[in-house]
C-alpha cells in the first residue's frame, strides 16, 4: 500500500524538471558539488539507487562514470529511457527496482547514492535493509552518499509558505514532528507524498546499525532554501561563489545542520 501511494504520487511526472524548478534549484546544485567530491578517479562505477528519472545518473554518465539508476517508479524509468533515447545519452543500466533488494551482485560499486528512499521508508527494518543493500553492494572503502528529509521541513516549509493554514497541513505538520512519519490523505501534491523525516541523530544511529562507517552530516540547502529567486541568482557567478563559501563554512554545524530541508549523510563500507 505504501509503495503503491508512492508509485502514484511519482506517476505524475514529478522528477521530470524537479530540480530546475525555483524551490529546488539550489537543492540539485548543491547535491551535485557534493556528489563532486567523491569523485576521485576519471572512472567509476556509481550505482543511483532511487535516481528518479536520472538528474544525477545522466551528469554522471557523461562526465565518463558508469552508472547504473534503480527506481521503484515505473514512470521515473520511462522518464530515464525518454531522456536516453532524447539526447542519445545511455546509462550503464537503468530499471524498476526496490531499495531494500537489490538486483547486483556484491561489491560491484565505487560510490552508491541513495538520494530518495530513506525517505520514503516509514518503517526503520526497511530503511536498515536499504543502508545494508547498500553496503553489499559496495567495493570495500566505498562511499554511501544517502540524503534524509529535516524532520523540521514541514514545520518550516509550512510557516514560509503559509500552508499552515490549511487544516489538513496543520494536522500532517503535527504528525511530522511528533512521529517523524509524513502521510498526505489529500490529493494535494505539493504536500508530498508518504515519507519519514529524520533528526540527525537517528540517520547516525541507522548508518550505524547498518555496519556502515559514519563520517558526517552535510546540510545540502542549509540556510540557502530561504533565498528568494535562486534560479536567476544562480546565473550570477559572483554571487554564486559567496553563497557556495558560506555554505560550505556551516554546512556540518550541528546548530544549524536540522534547518536543512535535505541533509546528507556520508558513510563508508570498511
Amino acid at each position: 500500500m505504501e509503495r503503491d501511494k508512492i508509485k502514484q504520487f511519482y506517476s505524475h511526472e514529478i522528477e521530470k524538471s524537479r530540480l530546475e524548478l525555483e524551490a529546488f534549484k539550489l537543492e540539485g546544485l548543491r547535491t551535485k558539488e557534493i556528489i563532486s567530491r567523491f569523485l576521485l578517479k576519471d572512472k567509476m562505477r556509481i550505482a543511483d539507487i532511487g535516481g528518479g528519472a536520472g538528474y544525477y545518473a545522466f551528469w554522471l554518465q557523461e562526465k565518463g562514470h558508469e552508472v547504473s539508476l534503480v527506481d521503484l517508479s515505473p514512470k521515473n524509468i520511462e522518464l530515464v529511457n525518454k531522456h536516453s533515447k532524447d539526447t542519445g545519452i545511455q546509462l550503464t543500466r537503468s530499471e524498476i527496482g526496490d531499495a531494500t533488494d537489490l538486483n547486483f551482485e556484491k561489491e560491484q560499486f565505487d560510490l552508491v547514492l541513495l538520494l530518495g528512499p530513506l525517505y520514503h521508508l516509514t518503517d526503520k527494518k526497511e530503511r536498515l535493509k536499504a543502508l545494508s543493500e547498500a553496503k553489499r553492494i559496495l567495493k570495500p572503502g566505498g562511499v554511501l552518499l544517502a540524503a534524509v528529509i529535516s524532520r523540521y521541513a514541514s514545520l518550516l516549509d509550512g510557516f514560509r509558505r503559509d500552508l499552515i493554514n490549511n487544516d489538513h497541513f496543520e494536522k500532517m505538520l503535527i504528525d511530522d514532528l511528533k512521529t517523524g512519519i509524513h502521510l498526505n490523505e489529500t490529493e494535494n501534491l505539493e504536500y508530498f507524498t508518504t515519507a519519514y523525516l529524520h533528526t540527525p541523530s537517528e540517520i547516525k544511529s541507522e548508518i550505524a546499525e547498518s555496519g556502515l562507517t559514519f563520517e558526517n552530516l552535510t546540510a545540502i540547502e542549509s540556510f540557502g532554501w530561504f533565498i528568494d529567486d535562486i534560479k536567476t541568482k544562480s546565473k550570477d557567478a559572483t554571487y554564486m561563489a559567496k553563497l557556495q563559501k558560506v555554505l560550505h563554512m556551516v554546512e556540518t554545524n550541528e546548530d544549524i545542520i536540522a534547518m536543512s530541508p535535505h541533509i546528507m549523510a556520508i558513510a563508508r563500507k570498511g
